[in-house]
């Protein structure tokens, strides 16, 4: 017959059991109280969906107060025969675009003109990124805090778009369109309506730098 073995720990090793134990479930703890503590927007709020469509470097913009012209073409043959050096042709919901930076009041042949949107603020740059994107999301979702190194302007198919800068908010509703932020201004986007939002946003910024930066609001 072969008794258990006693246990080897020092009686000051045991002594120290209830302390650590103290210890493990105050981390524990405050692990979850951080958990608890996080800004709600990161639990509640899916993120909203960025998608780019189109985008060309160019080395010159044309002269003048800058607009993006806004048409659809039946077919996007039709639209590329009438692109133009800054000009980007996409399909998005089921339509072909044709989005044109330029002077104001212009017209492309053939074309159903949608909106203007400008003036858009300039930028200085060495080469500049034209770009197209598409921004879709359920109502809720939103963008982190960002800057780009250039100029936004944006049309909004469905739902509801919300820019939130340091200037306040900017409300944009379905078949609008609105001039963004400028260069390096600190923005979150969302989509702040009772459908899903769905918008084309249109860029000019300096081709060598980042698209886009973490940023701070005040």
């Amino acid at each position: 017959m072969v008794s258990n073995p006693k246990s080897t720990r020092s009686p000051s090793a045991l002594s120290l059991n209830g302390p650590r134990r103290l210890r493990a479930r105050c981390a524990a703890l405050a692990h979850g109280l951080a958990l608890v503590w996080l800004p709600s927007w990161a639990h509640a709020h899916p993120a909203l969906l960025i998608k780019p469509l189109a985008q060309a470097k160019v080395s010159t913009l044309p002269e003048g107060a800058l607009f993006w012209r806004i048409e659809n073409f039946a077919a996007v043959a039709q639209a590329k025969a009438a692109a133009g050096p800054w000009s980007l042709v996409v399909e998005a919901a089921g339509k072909v675009w044709l989005f044109t930076l330029g002077p104001a009041g212009g017209a492309s042949p053939g074309a159903a003109k949608v909106a203007e949107v400008g003036p858009i603020p300039r930028v200085s740059a060495r080469e500049y990124l034209l770009r197209i994107n598409d921004a879709s999301g359920p109502p809720g979702s939103v963008t982190p805090l960002h800057s780009h190194p250039g100029s936004e302007a944006l049309y909004v198919l469905s739902g509801e778009q919300a820019i939130r800068g340091a200037q306040g908010v900017l409300q944009v509703r379905p078949g609008h369109a609105e001039p963004g932020q400028g260069a390096e201004q600190a923005m979150q986007v969302s989509s702040n309506g009772k459908e899903d939002l769905h918008a084309l946003v249109m860029f000019v910024v300096d081709a060598d730098k980042p698209f886009s930066t973490p940023a701070t609001l005040p």
